[in-house]
C-alpha cells in the first residue's frame, strides 16, 4: 500500500484534531487554540496546547509532540496502518488498495464486520430479554454494576442451535460460518457456536467485534468448556490478539503500567476496582506478537499468574517467549497472587487495595527466572546443581541482544555461585582457659563469639575513599590497557562495589566486554567505552603511582596486574574486617579481641606498605 505525502496532508487537513483529542480529554478554548491536562503526564495545571490550523499539539510540561496520526498510535496505541485507516473513515476518504486482491479481501473483512456487529446486538438484546434471567443472576453475582456490563457489552446467547441464524437471517450461512458464529460438521447441519452462555464481545483497536468469548452458565453441562472463545477468522488472531487493548491503551498513558491477567473475566473485575489497564491474552499463553503489542504501550508490562503450580509453569512460559524479545528498557515485572486466588477473589477479599500492593511488589523477570529454576528439583548432590547451572545459561543463550544476554549470564551465575558454593560458618579453636591443665578446673569453658570480620562476609567488596579508590583505578586503567587480562580478572572484578556510579559502570561494561569473548586491541577498547559515554581514569585518580603494568609491555606486565588486583581485592577486605574488629574490641575488651584487632591492623599496614614500595619502585624506573 502506497500512501503519499499529498494523501497524508489531505488527511490531516479533514480531520478536527481538537474534535479527535476531545472524545478522549476534556480541552477548553484559549484564543486561537484550545488547552488541556496533559494526557501524557499527570499535571494539575493545563500545559497540553491543540493548534487546529497548522494542525499539531504540544505539552510544554513533558515534550509530547504530533499530528492527528500520531494522537491515534501514541494516545489510542494503534498501529500506524489502523491508525490512518480510522481516521480516513472519519474524513470519508478511501485508503488507496494496493491491488484487486487487497480491495477484495478488505471488503470481505467488511462484510464480516457487519455480520459481527448484528450478532453482538442479538447477544446484548438476549440478555435483556427473558432468556437471559439466568445470567443477568450471574452478573450481579459477581458484582459487576450496570454501567460495566453496558461498558464491555455483555450478552446472552440462547441454549439453541439456530436461535443466532434465525436472528442474522440477512446475512448467508456462509458468512456466519466464516465469521466463526456457526459450526460445520460433515453430514450434519450447521449449528450455533456459543449456546446457553454468556457472552462478551472481543474487540479490536479501533473498537469494533472481531470475536467473541463465552462462559458456560449451566452446571449440568459438565461435559462441554467452562469458556468457549472464537476460532481463527479472517477478522480474528487469537495469537496476535490483546482482549481490552482499546480500552487499556488510554488508561495506560494515564497510569505508567499495563496489567496482563489470565482470562477477560479477570479484566472485568480488575476494571470494577478502578483499574482499567488491565489486558488478558485469548486462550494461549501470551505469546511473542501480544508482547510486542504491549510494548507499544509500555516498557514493562505487569503479568499476573497464581501462585500454584500451574501459575508458575504459565509464568515460564511467558519468560521463555519473551527472554529472546529483551531489549534495552524493555521486559515484563512478575506478580504471584496468593494461591488459589485470582485478581476478583483478591478485589473481594482483601479490597482493592490489596491488588494494588501485590501490583507494587511486582518481581523483575530475572528473579522470577532464578526462583522458578532453583525450586523446580532438589539441589542435593552436585550434578543437581550442574543441572540447574546448565538450565540457567540455557535461558541465557536465547537472548537475542549481546549485551542484555551477557548481564543475564552474569547475574544468574552470581547467584548460582551464592548458591552452590555458600560459605560454610566455622567454629575458632577456643583454647582451655585457666591456670590448670587439669579437665574440670580452672576457669570454665565457653565458645568465644565468631570474628565479625566473618559473620554473615558479604560477597561484595565495597571500596570508599582511600588507598583501595587510587588502586582500583590504577588497575582499571591496566585493563583498559591490556584487554587481553579482563577475563583473567573478570571474577575479582565482579566483587568490587565502588562507591563512585561512574566506576561501577565501567567494571560493568569491562565485565560486559570480558563475556562477549572478544579481545580487542587498548585503542578499541577504549574508543567503545568513550562512546557510551564512560569516564575513564587517569594518572590523577590513581595519586601519580608509576606501576609497572601502566609503563611497560614485557612478560612480567601480567604478573604485576595480577599482584595488583590480588592486592585489590584483600586490601578493602581486610579494612572491613578491621572495623568490625574495632567494634567488637570496644564492646567485649577482652584478650582475643584486641589481638584478633592487632592482627588486622598489622596485615592492613603490611597490605599499605606494599602498596606504596609498587609505585614508588615503578616510579624509580
Amino acid at each position: 500500500m502506497s500512501l503519499s505525502p499529498q494523501w497524508l496532508d489531505e488527511l490531516r487537513a479533514r480531520i478536527s484534531l481538537s474534535g479527535l483529542i476531545g472524545r478522549s480529554v476534556r480541552v477548553t478554548k484559549a484564543g486561537r487554540e484550545f488547552k488541556a491536562c496533559c494526557p501524557f503526564h499527570n499535571e494539575k495545571t493545563p500545559s497540553f496546547t491543540i493548534n487546529d490550523e497548522k494542525g499539531f499539539y504540544h505539552c510544554f510540561g513533558c515534550g509530547a509532540h504530533g499530528d492527528a496520526i500520531r494522537w491515534m498510535t501514541d494516545h489510542q496505541g494503534l498501529p500506524f496502518m489502523e491508525a490512518v485507516k480510522e481516521l480516513a473513515v472519519q474524513a470519508g476518504m478511501e485508503v488507496p488498495a494496493p491491488d484487486p486482491r487487497a480491495a477484495k479481501k478488505a471488503e470481505q473483512q467488511k462484510s464480516l464486520h457487519d455480520v459481527m456487529a448484528a450478532a453482538q446486538d442479538f447477544f446484548v438484546r438476549s440478555l435483556a430479554d427473558e432468556r437471559g434471567e439466568q445470567a443477568r443472576r450471574y452478573l450481579a453475582s459477581r458484582g459487576f454494576p450496570a454501567s460495566v456490563v453496558r461498558d464491555f457489552g455483555f450478552g446472552f446467547a440462547p441454549d439453541s442451535r439456530t436461535a443466532l441464524k434465525e436472528a442474522l437471517s440477512a446475512f448467508p450461512d456462509d458468512m456466519l460460518i466464516e465469521a466463526g458464529l456457526r459450526i460445520v460438521v460433515e453430514g450434519k447441519e450447521p449449528y450455533d457456536r456459543f449456546r446457553g452462555r454468556l457472552m462478551l464481545p472481543i474487540l479490536d483497536p479501533r473498537g469494533r467485534v472481531i470475536a467473541f468469548g463465552g462462559r458456560i452458565l449451566s452446571a449440568d453441562k459438565t461435559d462441554a468448556p467452562k469458556y468457549l472463545n472464537s476460532p481463527d477468522t479472517p477478522l480474528f488472531d487469537k495469537g496476535r490478539t490483546v482482549y481490552n487493548l482499546h480500552r487499556a491503551g488510554p488508561a495506560s498513558r494515564q497510569s505508567g503500567r499495563v496489567v496482563v491477567v489470565e482470562g477477560y473475566m479477570d479484566v472485568v473485575a480488575l476494571a470494577v476496582a478502578g483499574i482499567a489497564e488491565a489486558v488478558a491474552p485469548l486462550g494461549t499463553a501470551l505469546t511473542e506478537h501480544q508482547i510486542e503489542r504491549l510494548w507499544r504501550l509500555v516498557e514493562t508490562p505487569t503479568l499476573c499468574f497464581d501462585g500454584d503450580s500451574a501459575g508458575q509453569r504459565a509464568a515460564m512460559r511467558a519468560i521463555t517467549r519473551a527472554l529472546p524479545l529483551l531489549r534495552p528498557g524493555h521486559s515484563l515485572r512478575i506478580v504471584t497472587l496468593p494461591a488459589g486466588m485470582d485478581p476478583d477473589d483478591v478485589v473481594k477479599a482483601q479490597g482493592p487495595a490489596a491488588m494494588e500492593a501485590l501490583l507494587d511488589g511486582a518481581r523483575s523477570l530475572v528473579d522470577v527466572l532464578w526462583e522458578v529454576e532453583r525450586d523446580a528439583a532438589p539441589l542435593t548432590t552436585p550434578e543437581d546443581k550442574a543441572g540447574l547451572k546448565a538450565r540457567l545459561l540455557a535461558h541465557c543463550e536465547t537472548i537475542a541482544h549481546p549485551d542484555i544476554k551477557s548481564l543475564y549470564r552474569r547475574e544468574l551465575t552470581e547467584r548460582f555461585g551464592d548458591l552452590a558454593f555458600a560459605r560454610k560458618e566455622r567454629v575458632p579453636f577456643q583454647p582451655r582457659q585457666g591456670n590448670s591443665g587439669l579437665r574440670g578446673k580452672g576457669q570454665p569453658w565457653k565458645p568465644a563469639p565468631a570474628p565479625l570480620a566473618e559473620q554473615d562476609k558479604a560477597k561484595m567488596l565495597r571500596i570508599g575513599n582511600g588507598p583501595s579508590t587510587s588502586l582500583l583505578a590504577a588497575v582499571l586503567s591496566g585493563l583498559i590497557l591490556h584487554p587481553a587480562q579482563i577475563v583473567r580478572h573478570a571474577d575479582a572484578l565482579a566483587r568490587l562495589k565502588p562507591d563512585d556510579p561512574a566506576t561501577c559502570a565501567l567494571i560493568d561494561a569491562l565485565l560486559v566486554q570480558a563475556d562477549t569473548m572478544q579481545t580487542l586491541e587498548s585503542e578499541g577498547l577504549r574508543t567503545i567505552l568513550l562512546e557510551r559515554g564512560l569516564r575513564l581514569p587517569s594518572a590523577q585518580d590513581y595519586a601519580g603511582m608509576r606501576f609497572g603494568f601502566l609503563a611497560g609491555s614485557g612478560d612480567s606486565t601480567g604478573d604485576e596486574l595480577a599482584e595488583a588486583v590480588a592486592l585489590l581485592v584483600e586490601l578493602p577486605a581486610v579494612e572491613e574486617a578491621l572495623e568490625h574488629a574495632t567494634k567488637r574490641h570496644e564492646t567485649e575488651f577482652s584478650d582475643e579481641s584486641f589481638a584478633e584487632q592487632q592482627r588486622l591492623l598489622q596485615r592492613r599496614l603490611a597490605l599499605l606498605a606494599r602498596l606504596g614500595q609498587m609505585g614508588r619502585a615503578r616510579a624509580a624506573l
